[in-house]
């Protein structure tokens, strides 16, 4: 094994842990973002998994704040992630923070899971991930609006991205679906709300 291929496993098996480990498959996952909620007058995503159809995630805001904070749900409707922007005055920096579960109120005292960091104006951003062992994970995330894709690094291994979105085709043929319907596909190992939480901060970025 190669020392290229002996980090890409370590960092695997730590991201594997995860913050859901139920949500990181052993296996590359296929995921269809549909950027649509189920309900009427709702800002939000609906998530479906490629191999079975089964909706995974949901997200329904009708709240006039929905660039400002967003909750990523199961299927169930509960909440697994709050997505909140961080509110500094003169700064040239946009920063978002993700926290498990459901904030209410002030800010909690438990640290986020992940914070997200870019320039205004830059098609890219940095994205630090809290690890149980105290050490945190760095990721990298490019997008293009006018070509609609996203893609994620690692910080540390750079050579292919561990995770992409771009627009769907149809199965059958090369023709693109609406406009609102993206695959999203994972390496084996990632946690899916992690991923999918990243996508939702990065859709509001400016």
């Amino acid at each position: 094994m190669t020392q290229v291929e002996e980090c890409e496993a370590a960092a695997h098996r730590a991201v594997a842990r995860g913050v859901f480990p139920h949500l990181c498959s052993p296996s590359p996952t296929r995921l269809t973002v549909w950027r649509k909620s189920l309900f009427f007058n709702s800002r939000g995503y609906t998530v479906y998994d490629d191999s079975d159809g089964r909706i995974v995630f949901r997200v329904d805001n009708y709240a006039n704040n929905w660039r400002e904070e967003a909750f990523l749900m199961d299927r169930h409707g509960h909440v697994l992630l709050t997505v909140q922007r961080c509110k500094k005055m003169l700064s040239m920096l946009e920063s978002w923070e993700a926290y498990k579960g459901e904030k209410n109120g002030c800010r909690r005292a438990a640290a986020p899971v992940f914070k997200a960091t870019k320039a205004l104006g830059n098609p890219s951003c940095t994205i630090s991930v809290a690890a149980k062992d105290g050490e945190h994970q760095h990721y990298k995330m490019h997008w293009s609006r006018r070509h609609e894709w996203t893609k994620l690094y690692r910080a540390s291994i750079s050579l292919s991205p561990v995770a992409e979105v771009s627009r769907k085709c149809g199965s059958s043929t090369p023709v693109m679906l609406g406009k609102d319907v993206f695959s999203l596909r994972l390496q084996a190992g990632l946690d899916q709300a992690m991923v999918m939480a990243m996508i939702m901060i990065i859709d509001v970025m400016k």
